[in-house]
């Protein structure tokens, strides 16, 4: 029987600063909810090193790692990302966090698409799954992934959309990772959208240190918390937990090409 997966968290560079919750102490305590593995996602060149290094390096859990470009530094150069992801490391397993962000547009738009287009064919030259971040620009995204092609392993992360996004995203041939914004106070249509995701579709993440879940809120969020989310969602979706734990541990495996649990 397999425990939790974060199939999305940040544990590179926040869990080691000074003063900080460390690394050790955020594993163990992953460990002690029942989670047994986490995929830990890079957003630059720094972070994606940061992701590599801790998936090679932590024993307290299994750890394995993304590379990518996030669409708040699409400015940057993608040249070092992708020679991370051409490195032949043994825990990579992912292209990504890469995507579009009209909400908060911390990069120009062509160059948002510019970067979402080359990780996309980066995914696909290197058969691996791609992990994208999408908020307010799903026509984009979609207008994107028509040119592009969609990944074989493909997955929508913290999806805040509609119900008739999330579908949209499901009739393209992608997942649907929920973390827990599923649990804040104003998220009616996420939890109508999560409701309709099917079970071997649907993944659960933290997104830590971000974004911790109700009663969690306002305070650093780590792995352990998956285990919230997940039971939040079995509740809403009418299904057992232990169904759900399964199921989602064994969606992520196989997006991300894991060994079985």
């Amino acid at each position: 029987m397999s425990g939790w997966t974060d199939a999305h968290c940040h544990l590179q560079d926040t869990f080691f600063d000074e003063g900080a919750p460390q690394l050790d102490a955020v594993l163990a305590r992953a460990r002690a909810a029942g989670v047994d593995r986490v995929v830990v996602v890079g957003t630059d060149a720094t972070t994606s090193a940061g992701a590599l290094e801790v998936a090679a390096t932590t024993d307290a859990l299994e750890a394995y790692a993304t590379v990518g470009l996030h669409p708040h530094q699409a400015t940057e150069d993608l040249a070092p990302v992708a020679a991370l992801a051409r490195s032949g490391a043994s825990r990579l397993v992912g292209i990504g966090e890469c995507g579009l962000d009209y909400y908060y547009e911390h990069s120009p738009r062509p160059d948002q698409r510019r970067a979402f287009a080359a990780q996309v064919a980066l995914a696909h030259e290197l058969d691996l799954a791609l992990v994208v971040h999408a908020r307010d620009a799903f026509d984009d995204l979609f207008s994107v992934f028509a040119s592009e092609g969609v990944p074989t392993r493909t997955v929508i992360h913290c999806f805040t959309g509609t119900p008739a996004e999330a579908e949209a995203c499901l009739e393209r041939g992608c997942d649907v990772s929920i973390s827990g914004i599923v649990t804040f106070k104003n998220a009616d249509a996420l939890r109508e959208a999560a409701r309709r995701v099917p079970l071997d579709r649907l993944h659960v993440e933290t997104d830590s240190p971000f974004l911790a879940p109700v009663p969690h809120r306002g305070r650093p969020n780590e792995p352990a918390h998956v285990a919230v989310v997940g039971e939040y969602l079995a509740a809403l979706r009418g299904e057992d937990p232990a169904t759900l734990r399964e199921a989602t541990a064994a969606n992520t495996a196989r997006l991300f090409a894991l060994p079985s649990a």
